[in-house]
């Protein structure tokens, strides 16, 4: 097999893998049947579209996509680990959502980044998409291994005056 083929292969593998994914989308269901094209194309081109915008940053749109791509997933994610009986997930979205404040306190407070870091809001964009997709589990790796240390060292010690009150 040729390396086009190969190639070629993997990719149909992959679209065949995003058309499995959203097979239960009514709106890809029309697009579908409208253009004959696989739904894989309109995820695809959402996508691409939706990070073309946010790289460009017409009219200070990038923050704005960057901000729901840090809202939406995580938050559908919240309302779907609310209604099962495991409590895991809960927990992933906890963290989740410590990062996250964290990173915007952050950035609130050094809005120098913005003009130091070229493409800014694209690269927010897809570290909140590291964070917050649960395939990559990327807000357990920076909470365990920069935000919780802090935290045990500063916030939740006990100090000797107060261990001698009991």
């Amino acid at each position: 097999m040729s390396f086009q083929q190969n190639l070629q292969s993997k990719l149909q593998g992959h679209l065949s893998q995003i058309d499995g994914r959203f097979a239960n989308v009514k709106l890809l269901d029309q697009f579908e049947t409208n253009t004959k094209l696989p739904r894989s194309y309109a995820v695809i081109g959402f996508v691409g579209f939706y990070l073309l915008l946010t790289f460009l940053n017409i009219g200070g749109i990038g923050q704005l996509l960057s901000n729901i791509a840090g809202f939406v997933i995580p938050g559908y994610l919240s309302l779907k680990a609310l209604n099962t009986a495991t409590k895991d997930d809960d927990e992933d979205l906890l963290i989740y959502w410590v990062v996250f404040a964290v990173l915007n306190i952050v950035e609130f407070w050094s809005k120098t980044i913005l003009y130091w870091v070229p493409f800014y809001w694209l690269i927010k964009t897809g570290f909140l998409l590291y964070l917050s997709l649960p395939q990559f589990g990327g807000a357990k790796f920076i909470y365990y291994s920069f935000l919780k240390p802090v935290t045990d060292k500063h916030l939740f010690h006990e100090s000797k005056p107060a261990s001698k009150v009991n």
